[in-house]
């Protein structure tokens, strides 16, 4: 028989919104359904006590249970003091309160609550060992969890066959990285829900075990067990990894015929997927057809641009974000700003900062990093410097932009003072740190200091040199003029040099007019890839730079005979937030006749003030007499014809160029910083080259 309580006289238990007249006979109900505020739980609570009847557990539980989980702001405390005047609690009211703390992030009192339960005698259910289990996931404590586990198997019931209890035991282990003891329980129960099969996904996704994932989603095809949209968003995310678009388009060809597409974080993940299989593209379809699109799938949509290198694509989907009124997120503005430091798109990217300063939003290691990368990679030194300066907290990635950034605009004693300011600080650099160091010497010259990076770097941080840091010695070496020094360390190298390092030791022969070991080094570039155009050009300028002037010809027409053709030369240029693009000898840009007129102008300038045409570096098919004029129109030259056009007197103009910039707009470029007085800031495939007054900040050497 149902234990009611006695009558209430009319209106005795009133607020402004709820009045109690009838006392239903299950008073649970009455208190989990008429309870909606803590004043209302309150005067239920004060009659309890006048009346006694708290200390009966059918009326005591649903008032803890209502303080602790289910009002609009449940109170911990409230629910605390509740729990202390029961006489004997029983397993419901731990269970109040395990799942109340752990709610309220409190696992570890949850914990706690656990233990005085087992400790008081009273006997835990499969609703107390699931709670607390939680708790230790949350916590990730595994030891807890595994003496839970072992309490388990203690009991002589069957709480160790539900299922409730063995999801939460794989939830556990998982959440603890422990997917061998998460996979023997999962292997051991005789009912596996989809929430089971959702746990062992989630589990190998945190521990990065891709494989085991869609090994493990094909056995539950195989099996036929039903599977949702979150078993779907876990298997993407592996498809994402792995790159296994076959997988990928199976789930998007079953998201089409099951009506899925209404799943925005399901149709997110595809995308996703898709953009970083290298299918940009067929993601941005799937993009299109989303009827409603958040932050998170627009964020998503840029980053698959700008990881696919597609900057302008990514600032274009950025700009109709804006028009669409979704407000960007953190995640937005920190793709936003890889995509303006790849196409140094530096007002876009000052917009980004003036944005999050006006928004107030916390300089958290994630966006000041990125900010810093992006100032760097805009050649905007002073504010990199500015903006590591004014974050919080930095972390090795922040400390190593600002280093790589200051180590490529030719600033390496500047990059070196904050190397050793990093160590003051007692923040252990990574081996990217130490490509970013070595940079730093090899721009200001430390060959000795480059040395002893290079053997500390393994010595006294463990880190085996890569590829890329013995490119950097051989960088250092061959700037300095040592250029056997470093051909033999090439020879010597443990790991195979590639054609990268024999391309350095070219450019390195070029500078320092090496015949012999620059025909060796392009020998083994030819060797271990085909040779680009600009391979064949290093060399022809040796020769060149030594006299060898048949010599020189002979390589450009051993470029044309095999077929080996520069590839376009293309320069942005940022104004009034649009990016602008020129080809060499561009026929497209709505300025053209204003702007061919105006290189006219500068080539009559410069030429005045001691600019003599190379034109080696005119096309190949090109006649004699239209070498000059093809030189004239390179992209780069294009593109400071049109910021001379379009930018005030002074400013300064920013161009990024994707190839190496050749050696006649070098020469073009000193002397129109001096004849125009103007600073210009070309980033081109390898450096910065910041001209200022006639010279540049590489000391000529690229």
């Amino acid at each position: 028989m149902a234990f009611t309580l006695p009558d209430f006289p009319a209106k005795t238990i009133a607020t402004k919104t709820t009045t109690i007249l009838q006392v239903p006979d299950n008073p649970k109900t009455l208190i989990l359904e008429k309870c909606r505020t803590t004043r209302d739980l309150n005067q239920v609570h004060a009659h309890l006590i006048k009346t006694r009847l708290l200390h009966n557990p059918n009326v005591a539980n649903p008032l803890l249970e209502s303080a602790a989980l289910l009002l609009p702001n449940p109170s911990i405390n409230y629910a605390l003091n509740i729990f202390r005047d029961l006489e004997k609690p029983d397993s419901a009211a731990y269970n109040a309160m395990i799942r109340g703390l752990t709610l309220k992030q409190s696992s570890n009192e949850a914990i706690l609550f656990f233990r005085q339960m087992i400790e008081h005698l009273v006997k835990p259910d499969k609703f107390s060992f699931s709670s607390v289990l939680k708790a230790c996931s949350r916590l990730k404590a595994l030891m807890e969890g595994q003496q839970i586990h072992a309490q388990i198997f203690k009991c002589q019931w069957s709480c160790k066959h539900e299922e409730l209890v063995n999801n939460a035991l794989v939830y556990m282990y998982a959440s603890c990285g422990e997917m061998v003891l998460a996979r023997r329980v999962f292997d051991g129960m005789s009912e596996r829900s989809t929430i089971t099969w959702n746990s062992m996904f989630s589990g190998y996704v945190k521990s990065g075990f891709w494989e085991e994932v869609t090994r493990l989603f094909r056995e539950m095809l195989d099996m036929e067990v039903q599977f949702d949209g979150v078993t779907l968003i876990s298997v993407l995310t592996a498809c994402r990894k792995l790159g296994d678009l076959e997988l990928g388009q199976w789930i998007d060809d079953y998201v089409e015929v099951n009506g899925l597409m209404g799943n925005a974080n399901l149709v997110t993940s595809l995308f996703d997927m898709y953009a970083k299989c290298g299918c940009v593209d067929a993601a941005r379809r799937l993009f299109d057809r989303m009827p409603r699109k958040d932050v998170v799938a627009w964020s998503a949509m840029i980053a698959g641009y700008s990881q696919a290198n597609r900057g302008k694509d990514a600032l274009s989907l950025f700009h109709e974000m804006q028009k669409a009124n979704v407000e960007p997120n953190e995640v937005t503005m920190v793709t936003v700003l890889s995509s303006c430091a790849l196409l140094g798109a530096l007002e876009t990217g000052k917009w980004v900062h003036s944005y999050i300063k006006k928004k107030k939003w916390k300089l958290t290691v994630t966006l000041g990093t990125a900010l810093v990368d992006f100032y760097a990679k805009c050649g905007c030194v002073d504010s990199a410097v500015e903006v590591f300066q004014e974050m919080p907290s930095t972390n090795v990635l922040s400390w190593t932009a600002l280093i790589q950034g200051l180590a490529s605009n030719g600033q390496g004693i500047r990059a070196m003072e904050y190397y050793s300011l990093m160590q003051q600080q007692n923040i252990a650099p990574n081996d990217v740190t130490f490509i970013g160091v070595l940079c730093a010497c090899s721009h200001a010259g430390l060959v000795d200091q480059g040395w002893a990076f290079f053997t500390s770097m393994t010595r006294d941080f463990g880190f085996e040199p890569r590829i890329e840091h013995c490119g950097c010695m051989v960088d250092i070496l061959g700037r300095a003029g040592r250029i056997e020094e470093a051909y033999n360390f090439i020879k010597s190298m443990t790991t195979k040099p590639n054609a990268v390092v024999w391309r350095t030791l070219l450019a390195s022969c070029r500078f320092h007019k090496n015949v012999e070991i620059a025909e060796e080094s392009l020998k083994q570039v030819v060797r271990l890839e085909p040779a680009h155009a600009g391979d064949y050009i290093l060399l022809s300028n040796v020769y060149a730079s030594v006299g060898r002037l048949e010599d020189a010809l002979r390589v450009r027409s051993q470029m044309k005979e095999i077929g080996v053709k520069k590839s376009p030369g293309c320069s942005l240029i940022e104004l009034d937030g649009v990016i602008h693009e020129f080809l060499a000898e561009d026929s497209l840009h709505p300025d053209l006749e204003d702007i061919y007129t105006a290189i006219d102008h500068i080539m009559k300038r410069i030429k005045l003030a001691g600019y003599v045409p190379n034109t080696a570096e005119g096309r190949l098919d090109a006649e004699e007499d239209g070498k000059e004029a093809s030189i004239s129109h390179h992209s780069e030259k294009l593109a400071i014809a049109f910021g001379l056009l379009k930018t005030t007197p002074g400013a300064t103009i920013r161009i990024s160029k994707n190839l190496r910039i050749c050696t006649d707009c070098h020469n073009a470029a000193k002397l129109i910083s001096t004849v125009f007085d103007r600073v210009l800031v070309i980033r081109d495939r390898n450096r910065f080259h910041h001209f200022v007054g006639g010279t540049c900040s590489c000391n000529d050497f690229w």
